[in-house]
């Protein structure tokens, strides 16, 4: 008997009878682990930034995205593009970000029918503000737990992984 949640099923089937392949036991374990972690270090990042800062996660994000960016401003379709948004997510995320000062939009000089968005003053001090703390929190949740071989597994992988997800989004 073969349930979805155990993935007891022999790793080995025959992709052509349509049965599910899979999870061996220690891909399992790997795989929710990474469930865990992927939830838990951003969880544990974001208190940390609301805690010191009032910024959240993704505040924090596009402020960073912002602060390296040519003339610390882009369009807001390209923003979201880099972090991943959706369009709508990214303009309520905005919307409240604008509020609180820490990012202006306007229209794009060179094309009238695109919106830019530009980090201000009070949003750059906000980031040097939070930076400092978030370092910290990136090291105490992430690499403390990691040897300098294990970070530079994890970084192994980790590009890997990013890699085989562009090469995916090609046609």
């Amino acid at each position: 008997m073969t349930t979805a949640a155990t993935g007891d099923l022999a790793a080995d089937n025959d992709p052509s009878d349509h049965q599910p392949h899979w999870l061996s036991d220690e891909q399992q374990c790997i795989w929710r682990n990474w469930l865990a972690a992927s939830s838990r270090v951003p969880a544990r990042l974001g208190q940390q930034l609301q805690q010191d800062s009032g910024l959240s996660l993704q505040d924090y994000e596009v402020l960073v995205t912002l602060d390296e960016a040519r003339n610390s401003s882009c369009r807001i379709t390209q923003l979201a593009g880099m972090l991943e948004w959706e369009r709508s997510r990214m303009s309520h995320h905005l919307t409240r970000m604008q509020k609180r000062g820490l990012i202006r939009r306007g229209a794009c000089p060179d094309d009238g029918r695109a919106q830019l968005v530009e980090l201000t003053d009070v949003g750059r001090a906000a980031l040097e503000n939070a930076a400092p703390g978030h370092v910290r929190a990136v090291r105490s949740v992430l690499f403390e737990a990691l040897s300098d071989d294990d970070a530079a597994e994890l970084g192994r992988i980790t590009a890997l992984i990013s890699a085989h997800l562009d090469a995916q989004e090609c046609p």
